[in-house]
């Protein structure tokens, strides 16, 4: 009966937990409200944007053009390390805010289901602080970046094939201020 009783009590406590962190504007996009961040929900990768602001031309927080434009970063199954084909795209995200103290992002590390929940909590870790160390390395101040990782909790494709799998394995750059 203990069983019984503490297997409804987490239970409870994951699903208001879950309920708390949601924003009814995501339309189920997944991403997590912080500060007084305005999303647009526009975009398809569940990434959010906000207005640039003050000296501000961009019309969306963040770095222009094809490679400032892409916020996602995907990774190969069980594994960390940046793929060469996104090298540019975090340089560019990297060059934008080295010139931008002001500006903050949160690196959101995400995972495919395979793999024990803390497996995939801890890897989506790794993978965000992956990109957030190449970020430094660009210049990036420590303070800009945050990071968090929801291991299997926000799938980006819903599915247990390779194509939903490799759609899952990522970290998203989300502008914040």
């Amino acid at each position: 009966m203990n069983r019984k009783v503490l297997l409804v009590v987490l239970t409870s406590v994951l699903v208001l937990g879950g309920c708390a962190g949601k924003r009814a504007t995501d339309a189920g996009a997944g991403s997590e409200a912080v500060g007084s961040t305005a999303g647009s929900g526009a975009e398809s990768s569940g990434v959010t944007t906000v207005s640039a602001g003050e000296g501000g031309s961009q019309g969306a927080l963040g770095p222009t053009g094809a490679l400032g434009s892409q916020r996602v970063i995907y990774f190969e199954f069980d594994s960390s390390e940046i793929r060469s084909d996104y090298v540019d795209v975090i340089a560019a995200h990297g060059r934008f805010l080295a010139g931008n103290a002001s500006v903050r992002v949160r690196l959101e590390g995400h995972t495919d289901e395979r793999g024990s929940r803390e497996y995939n909590i801890g890897l989506g870790e790794r993978r965000a602080q992956t990109v957030r160390r190449a970020l430094a390395l660009q210049g990036v101040q420590e303070a800009q970046i945050a990071t968090v990782s929801y291991g299997e909790e926000r799938p980006a494709a819903a599915g247990s094939d390779d194509n939903a799998y490799s759609k899952n394995r990522r970290v998203e750059i989300v502008y914040i201020n």
